[in-house]
C-alpha cells in the first residue's frame, strides 16, 4: 500500500488524473499502465530485500558453523 500511496501523491500522477483546470489533460491511459507495475513494485521490492537479508544472515551463520568452535578448541 505504501508504493501506492507515494505514487498518487506524485505531481505526474496528479496531472495525469486531472489535477488541472477543469480537467484537462486527464489520463486515465496512465493509471491503467503504471498502478500494476506500482502494485508489482510494491509486492516485489520487499520480497526480495527479505530474501537477500534472509541469504546473508544464512550465509553468516554457515561461515561461523564451518569454523571451529572456541570451545572445542
Amino acid at each position: 500500500m505504501g508504493a501506492v500511496v507515494v505514487w498518487w501523491q506524485t505531481s505526474r500522477t496528479q496531472r495525469h488524473l486531472g489535477n488541472e483546470f477543469e480537467n484537462n489533460g486527464q489520463d486515465f491511459g496512465a493509471v491503467l499502465t503504471e498502478l500494476p507495475l506500482v502494485f508489482l513494485a510494491g509486492a516485489v521490492v520487499p520480497a526480495v530485500v527479505w530474501g537477500l537479508g534472509a541469504w546473508l544472515l544464512g550465509r553468516r551463520r554457515r561461515s561461523r558453523a564451518a569454523g571451529v568452535s572456541e570451545f572445542h578448541a
